[in-house]
């Protein structure tokens, strides 16, 4: 437990791991109820299995490689406290042997972006279901990156601030609309998975990158599932 808390602590040094007995003195509208059932229990497999099925409730089929690279590979799930702020760490063994840890942000926290939540309810619902009944976000910890953004970092390409020097080099008009558009999951490098609002039917989405020829069309979900258990083994 020590080694962890100095390696999650170079991020934050204000993490700390919650014991059983503390999860069960939790209020209700604290955590979700069925953070709760599944946590405040000293069997790993047992929490483990517990919070997978959340998962698999919500998405299921849109995100079925890394819930079973997760089934096979998760070591422990424990909740977090940072700042009487909660979330989920997920402790993953890949297939090399490397320790992984992962965060899932709480759900109950609540919109903290204002361009997104103008257009919240035009997201599509799967979507929304991870974010609103899962995780605020599911991601490496040491650098956010690699899965799902919390709400409050979704990328808005069309931040004035910020300089796609790709568009220069593109042969063709960008296909996309850059003020309507999110980039949901990034892989700290530059590039995102991003969805226009104009058409996001069917979970339509973009691979939006600074540096590389976008792709168009593409599913959001196809995508993000093989990226984030790319991550897991890279």
């Amino acid at each position: 437990m020590e080694e962890k808390l100095t390696y999650l602590r170079k991020y934050n040094k204000n993490v700390r791991i919650l014991g059983i007995n503390e999860i069960s003195r939790l209020n209700d509208n604290v955590i979700p109820t069925e953070w709760k059932n599944s946590l405040n229990n000293d069997d790993v497999k047992v929490r483990i299995d517990l919070f997978l099925n959340i998962w698999k409730k919500n998405v299921g089929i849109q995100l079925r490689n890394t819930i079973s690279y997760l089934n096979e590979h998760l070591i422990n799930i424990e909740i977090m406290e940072v700042d009487s702020m909660y979330s989920v760490l997920y402790t993953i063994r890949n297939s090399k042997g490397d320790i992984l840890y992962y965060e899932g942000r709480n759900p109950k926290e609540g919109q903290k972006n204002l361009e997104l939540e103008e257009l919240w309810d035009k997201t599509p619902t799967t979507i929304r279901n991870f974010y609103e009944n899962v995780h605020d976000g599911f991601y490496y910890y040491a650098s956010e990156s690699m899965g799902l953004v919390p709400l409050e970092s979704v990328t808005f390409l069309g931040d004035e601030d910020i300089e796609w020097s790709i568009i220069d080099e593109l042969e063709e008009p960008i296909k996309i609309n850059l003020d309507s558009s999110f980039g949901f999951f990034t892989n700290g490098m530059g590039s995102y998975v991003a969805i226009d609002y104009t058409n996001c039917i069917d979970n339509n989405a973009t691979f939006w990158s600074a540096k590389l020829k976008p792709k168009y069309n593409i599913n959001f979900w196809s995508y993000l599932d093989e990226w984030i258990v790319i991550g897991f083994e890279t």
